[in-house]
Formats: structure tokens, sequence, C-alpha cells
């Protein structure tokens, strides 16, 4: 069982960054109840307020699989289409 680390940086259109924020704030306390979800953290670039960050930590790759596939993701992706583009990091961890 190997955790699995994301960085996920949304970019919202500036026109759309408020309706943008306000979609991540409502997915982020329904993503924390996924079984499996160990850190679902969202921040904000504080040189370019319409760039966001989540960090997450999974317990397992089967963990987040299932996460990519759950109605707040589902619902989340489609709020943000045409709003925001999106640029997922997975991490290995060294150490």
């Amino acid at each position: 069982m190997t955790r699995q680390f994301v960085v996920a940086t949304i970019t919202a259109d500036p026109q759309h960054a408020a309706m943008v924020e306000a979609a991540l704030l409502a997915a982020v306390p329904v993503v924390r109840t996924e079984e499996g979800c160990e850190q679902y953290d969202l921040h904000r670039d504080r040189e370019a307020p319409h760039r966001f960050t989540m960090l997450e930590r999974w317990r397992d790759e089967r963990a987040l699989d299932i996460h990519g596939k759950a109605p707040a993701f589902r619902k989340l992706a489609s709020e943000l289409e045409g709003r925001a583009t999106l640029h997922v990091v997975l991490l290995e961890k060294l150490i």
C-alpha cells in the first residue's frame, strides 16, 4: 500500500475566479469524507489570486482512482469546465 501524493494546480480565467473558488471551497469538505483521503487542502497563489493549488494525500492508488470517479470530483470538473484549467502532478516520495 503506497500513499499517493498529488499537487493539482487550478488556474481560473480571471473573470471566473470567484466562481471557481466557490466551487473548490464547496468540494473540499465533501472530498475529505471520501475513503482513503488523508489530506485535501486548498491554497490560493498570493501573486496570482486566480490560481489555486490543492495538496492531496491518498491512502493508496485505489483511493485516488476512486476519487477521480467520485460524484464530488465529477461535479467539480463540470463546474470548472470552460472556466479553469487543471494541471495535476503525481509525486513519488523519495525520503
